[in-house]
């Protein structure tokens, strides 16, 4: 890794616990500017942002550890990078992403229990077959776990697809707009995760691309997302939606 790798990494993991850390505060502020049935929306936004700023933190923590600038150069420690608390920090935030985004629909309660329980757990269920995946750097199994984990991801593509698109068109229609924007947002942001897994295993990603590449997609798929989240709860209090 070159010094400017490194600053990179260094910079971008830096940037993301900032930005995190102010769109918990920001989200928790804006629960006042919206009624109360879309107070949990914000309140699960803040909360994912702030799950995310402290696994932020022990990711810079890790980093830091297992590689030093030694003599204008940059060496391994020997401690281990540890990837584990991007998986954890995902099995936490990625299942209550969805559920804000079910809750700011305000369906019916059954559609929005069975819409919530189902989307929370596939997406629970694909970041723990993700997992053993990334400790496995090369080889087929790392191919087996991707598929498998591929599994879930595609029901939660569908059901952003066809089973949110339909909710979506009984949407107030000034919001309706808004609502695409943040199921496109998702599926792209999203798409771009088992993509970076993958790779490796031709050869066409690094250590350096990985991470900052992770963190740029976290960043719009929490607080990008979570600023959308607020934008439609604000619009549909103002018309008492």
């Amino acid at each position: 890794m070159s010094i400017d790798e490194f600053n990179l990494v260094y910079n971008a993991i830096s940037f993301a616990i900032a930005a995190f850390g102010a769109s918990t505060v920001f989200f928790l502020m804006q629960r006042s500017q919206v009624s109360p049935a879309y107070k949990t929306a914000l309140t699960l936004s803040g909360l994912v942002c702030l799950i995310t700023t402290y696994h932020y933190l022990r990711i810079f923590e890790s980093f830091n550890s297992a590689y030093v600038l030694k003599d204008g150069l940059v060496i391994q420690s020997g401690m281990q990078f540890n990837n584990a608390y991007r998986y954890v920090d995902w099995l936490l935030t990625v299942p209550l992403l969805l559920l804000e985004f079910v809750l700011v629909l305000r369906l019916p309660h059954t559609e929005t229990y069975k819409k919530g329980l189902g989307l929370t757990l596939a997406s629970a269920i694909m970041v723990l077959l993700g997992y053993p995946g990334e400790t496995l750097t090369i080889g087929f199994a790392k191919i087996i776990w991707w598929i498998l984990a591929m599994i879930p991801f595609s029901y939660i593509l569908y059901e952003m697809i066809k089973g949110v698109g339909a909710s979506i068109k009984t949407q107030p229609l000034v919001v309706q707009p808004l609502f695409k924007k943040t199921r496109l947002l998702i599926i792209l942001s999203w798409s771009f995760y088992p993509l970076v897994y993958i790779l490796p295993l031709f050869g066409l990603s690094t250590f350096v691309s990985v991470q900052v590449g992770f963190t740029v997609v976290d960043i719009v798929a929490k607080s990008v997302f979570g600023i959308l989240i607020y934008i439609i709860a604000q619009r549909k209090s103002e018309i008492g939606a």
